[in-house]
Order: C-alpha cells, then sequence, then structure tokens
C-alpha cells in the first residue's frame, strides 16, 4: 500500500487564516488533521492551531493506537476550555476539527463542526460526513436537499464544535475500515466545498495522474467560484491510496 498527499491552505479574501492543517508518519502509520477556527468568535486561528498541534503531538507519542482517536478529541477540547477559564473569555477559542488515521489494515476518521472528510472509490463519491449544523438538521428531516447546504443562509450555524462544552462527545467516530486500492480520501474546511461541487470533485478525480494533479484542479475551481465574493479561508488535505 501506498500513501501519496497534498496539503493546501489559502486565506482567500480575509485577512488572517483561521484555517490549520497538519500531517505526520510514524512507522508506516498516518495521522492528518485539519481545522476551521470559529470565525464568529474570537482567536479562532488560536484555536484551530491548538488542536491540530495537540492531535499531531499526541500522534508523535502514541501512533495510531486505539485510544488515539478519541484522546486527540478530548485532549485539543480541555485545551480549549482551558484556555477560555483563563482568559474568561468562555465565547472564544472554538474550531471545527477533521482527523484522519491510516494504517496498514485501517482507516479511520472523526469531526466535529462542518469541515468534511469525502471519501472515493472507483473515481466516485461514496460518502462524506454530516455536518453538525442547521442546515444539516434541515437534511435530515427533508426540508432541504444535501446540495442546498451550500447556499443556506444558516450553513455557518453550528451545533457542534470544539471549544463548546459538551455533556456527551460531541465529536463522531467512523467505524474502522479496510483501506483498499484506488480509493481517495478528501478532508475540507466549508470555504473550500462550498465552492465546488461533488461532481467536480469527481471529474477533476478522473482527469488526474496523482493526488498533487487533483488537489490543484479542485482548489482552481474553488478559486475560481470565489471570484466576487467575500471569500473564506480555504484548506483541503487529500490522499491517495495506492
Amino acid at each position: 500500500m501506498q500513501i501519496t498527499y497534498h496539503l493546501l491552505s489559502n486565506k482567500g479574501s480575509r485577512e488572517i487564516n483561521e484555517d490549520r492543517i497538519g500531517s505526520y508518519e510514524k512507522n508506516g502509520e498516518y495521522s492528518f488533521i485539519l481545522a476551521d477556527g470559529c470565525g464568529g468568535h474570537g482567536k479562532g486561528e488560536v484555536a484551530s492551531r491548538m488542536v491540530v498541534d495537540a492531535g499531531i503531538d499526541l500522534f508523535k507519542k502514541s501512533g495510531f493506537d486505539e485510544f488515539y482517536m478519541r484522546n486527540a478529541f478530548e485532549i485539543g477540547e480541555e485545551l480549549l476550555l482551558k484556555r477560555q477559564r483563563a482568559e474568561l473569555k468562555y465565547e472564544d477559542y472554538k474550531t471545527t476539527m477533521v482527523l484522519l488515521c491510516i494504517k496498514e489494515n485501517i482507516i479511520e476518521w472523526g469531526h466535529v463542526g462542518d469541515s468534511r472528510l469525502y471519501l472515493f472509490k472507483n473515481k466516485k463519491k461514496v460518502l462524506h460526513t454530516l455536518d453538525h449544523s442547521v442546515p444539516q438538521v434541515l437534511v435530515n428531516i427533508g426540508e432541504i436537499e444535501d446540495k442546498d447546504i451550500r447556499n443556506h443562509p444558516d450553513r455557518s450555524r453550528l451545533l457542534r464544535a470544539m471549544g463548546m462544552e459538551w455533556e456527551r462527545p460531541a465529536y463522531e467516530i467512523s467505524e474502522p475500515m479496510e483501506p483498499e486500492k484506488g480509493m481517495a480520501l478528501l478532508m475540507a474546511t466549508d470555504g473550500f466545498w462550498e465552492l465546488i461541487e461533488d461532481e467536480d470533485m469527481e471529474r477533476c478525480l478522473r482527469k488526474s495522474k496523482d493526488v498533487h494533479e487533483w488537489m490543484r484542479r479542485m482548489e482552481k475551481i474553488v478559486n475560481k467560484n470565489g471570484v466576487g465574493i467575500d471569500m473564506d479561508n480555504n484548506s483541503a488535505i487529500g490522499i491517495f491510496i495506492r
């Protein structure tokens, strides 16, 4: 099994990039983390950096063991709440987070917020994670379609995020899956996936000989669709399994 990947992060038309991405490989095991600091709150760029850096640091110590995924979310959450308490800024330091781990016989991911993971097989989308947002609830109850989330006026209203108090874990972790040759995965903040349709992701994938070309093709579409709007930070990580 061969893993290749490509990371990108752009600030769009904003003054500050509140996204944070990271990756680490250890003994044939891979961790990829993507976070989008909540722009409606203060210190979003700090929050995203804190959880990504904490997750990567933990991976360096533990690798992809049975506790890593849960611990990465829990440690990141506690760091944010501790910072809020220390500064008495309980509305600040909030972020989304997507975490993907791969080793020889297991793929597993987790997420909270509206940053997404997409899985493709045979160059077709199989799934994407479901947002923890108001529009996603409307999709779930049948009031709007999934494609309508991109332009919904409440698309940025999150119901769960890192840095919000949890009565129970707000993050969701997938069932472990066995890697297959030909799989492609995309992790993306809303500033990225809102500006490219799923069909264009697939079209770019079919035309691309490697992960780098795939990501560059999608980035070009995102930038084109972002012209003339208040373009959000946009970040993504693409992974090929061969």
